[in-house]
């Protein structure tokens, strides 16, 4: 997989060839929105280069990007790496804590703020000698703005190489568990992956010119970096376009009309809700088993996501339940589940036309390597594999093997056919008192399938048997209150227990469902910014009352 050109060289290519084609549509507000083209995208990008460079930074010095997406961060993002520098984005909902600490390990030398919705409670994390500048869409700051900045500034010229060994990207893991980790991705290496990406998604459904995608997924995250940023980055004919906020997001998305589409398993499912809340599912079912009225009623649906011109979706980031990917399939959509990582540059499988299967994340991407270990862990070797954890030689040994695998952390199969099926994480994985291991997600898989469950939670460590808490659908949780929809709640999720009881091994039965009484939120800490569950903060919040559950005599309660 090795490439000629790295990733800024197809950069000055789009400059050159395409000067004119809209690039990125950033909105800004009442309806507004802004487009940039390559050539305006790097005017902006090579004055602020500019500016940046004459700070006279260390070579390679780290600059921090802390906002939400908007067409600036990629801007400044293409000015970090023309001016010689590295990367550092963090999540735009992190806590002054874990802002503080990054700024902090990554020695930055600058940092750049943009769109937040917490920045009052963030702006304690920043040094008060760190030169800061702030996007046009930031909240109030102090900090001199980008528009003066790059408005007395001469663009940069030329086409500045940078080495391929240099780290482009230093990536802090959001981590459900612990303190983040920096992980150093260099260019050669975020090029390779960012080229098969491309290809990957071009397979399909061929070189496009009306290639259009929005950017929702937190930028700092690596899916949302890989595979939409850098992929776009090396393709130039992607049109980015960006979301304003949760309150406008069905707006954004018809204004795009994506033709690919990428989301984590937790937003397909809210979507699904979505549909449910305005149709009961057994309702829908029969509509769509209706031969003409089906393809009506799917096509209705889809325009109302916005995705009725996706060519492609996919999936990633969590397992997805495998029902969910069949309730969109059969409305037309093609929804595909992948598998990667931040330590490969989120290169590693993914599903295609041909060879996907629900409930398997696909096969290994052209380059990659995969292999499961004598204890069931998947081992990668990537095109896209990271250099290293910052600072931590100590986690470097730990990770790779004596051959160069990296070690996932997570258990897999591989079936005949190549395809890769997750069947757990290995630090997941719990004893209960009877001695018996019990892996978590692929319980809750089953359980995040139903209708009226947004996210569930398998534990029961050293109990005599695992159970699972629940956070309803929105929807249902409004009602909450209502003594005949608690019943129907618990009815339902009776016999959802039985069901799902009926599918596992005996050590694996779940002794009841708890309703959580607080929802699980990125706000309170107990989803990562990628709505990943932290399971430690999770068991820690309801550690004084799971001994009194095992007391009760019901299979369902409340919280």
């Amino acid at each position: 997989m090795a490439t000629s050109q790295l990733i800024l060289d197809y950069v000055y290519g789009h400059e050159v060839n395409l000067p004119d084609r809209v690039f990125m549509t950033q909105p800004t507000g009442a309806g507004h929105v802004v487009d940039y083209t390559w050539k305006q995208t790097m005017d902006q990008a090579r004055r602020m280069a500019a500016h940046i460079q004459s700070q006279n930074f260390e070579p390679g010095a780290r600059i921090a990007i802390l906002s939400k997406n908007c067409a600036h961060f990629i801007m400044a993002e293409l000015a970090i790496w023309m001016a010689g520098g590295t990367t550092v984005a963090i999540f735009p909902t992190e806590t002054a804590e874990t802002i503080a600490f990054v700024l902090e390990h990554s020695g930055a030398s600058m940092l750049f703020v943009g769109k937040l919705d917490t920045w009052e409670q963030q702006a304690s994390a920043v040094p008060s000698d760190l030169p800061c500048i702030a996007f046009p869409l930031a909240p109030k700051t102090k900090f001199e703005s980008w528009d003066p900045v790059i408005a007395r500034t001469a663009a940069l010229s030329g086409k500045v190489q940078r080495a391929p060994t240099d780290i482009g990207i230093l990536m802090y893991t959001s981590g459900s568990t612990g303190q983040p980790k920096g992980v150093m991705h260099s260019f050669e290496r975020i090029t390779a992956a960012s080229v098969g990406i491309m290809n990957n998604l071009m397979e399909p459904i061929g070189d496009r010119d009306d290639g259009r995608i929005l950017s929702y997924l937190p930028l700092a995250h690596v899916f949302e970096r890989a595979w939409v940023e850098c992929s776009s980055l090396v393709y130039g004919k992607t049109h980015l376009f960006f979301a304003e906020s949760l309150d406008t997001f069905l707006q954004d998305l018809n204004r795009c009309k994506p033709t690919l589409f990428i989301s984590v398993p937790r937003l397909w499912l809210k979507f699904q809700q979505g549909v449910f809340a305005k149709m009961p599912p057994k309702k829908l079912d029969f509509l769509l088993s209706i031969p003409i009225l089906g393809k009506v009623v799917s096509r209705k649906i889809l325009k109302g996501l916005g995705l009725d011109q996706a060519l492609t979706a996919g999936s990633g980031s969590a397992p997805i339940p495998a029902e969910l990917i069949n309730w969109y399939r059969r409305l037309g959509l093609n929804l595909i589940e992948g598998y990667a990582m931040t330590e490969d540059f989120a290169y590693s499988h993914n599903s295609t036309p041909a060879i996907n299967a629900p409930g398997c994340v696909g096969v290994p991407l052209p380059g990659v390597q995969a292999r499961i270990s004598e204890q069931g862990e998947i081992l990668i070797k990537s095109p896209g594999q990271l250099v290293g954890y910052y600072k931590r030689p100590d986690l470097d040994a730990e990770v790779f093997t004596e051959d160069g695998f990296f070690r996932t952390g997570d258990q897999g199969e591989q079936r005949a056919d190549g395809l890769l099926k997750i069947t757990g994480r290995l630090k997941e994985l719990f004893k209960t008192s009877k001695g018996k291991y019990v892996a978590p997600a692929p319980i809750e898989n089953k359980l995040n399938a139903h209708p009226l469950i947004e996210v569930s939670i398998v534990s029961g460590v050293a109990q005599p048997a695992a159970y699972a808490m629940v956070v309803l659908a929105e929807d249902i949780r409004a009602q909450g209150q209502d003594p005949a929809v608690r019943a129907r709640v618990e009815s339902e999720l009776g016999e959802l227990l039985k069901q799902v009881n009926s599918e596992l091994a005996d050590y694996e039965q779940l002794r009841m469902l708890v309703i959580a009484k607080e929802v699980w939120s990125i706000e309170n800490g107990l989803l990562t910014p990628t709505m990943k569950i932290k399971r430690n903060r999770i068991e820690s919040a309801v550690e004084t009352q799971v001994e009194a559950w095992y007391g009760k005599s019901g299979m369902v309660f409340w919280a």
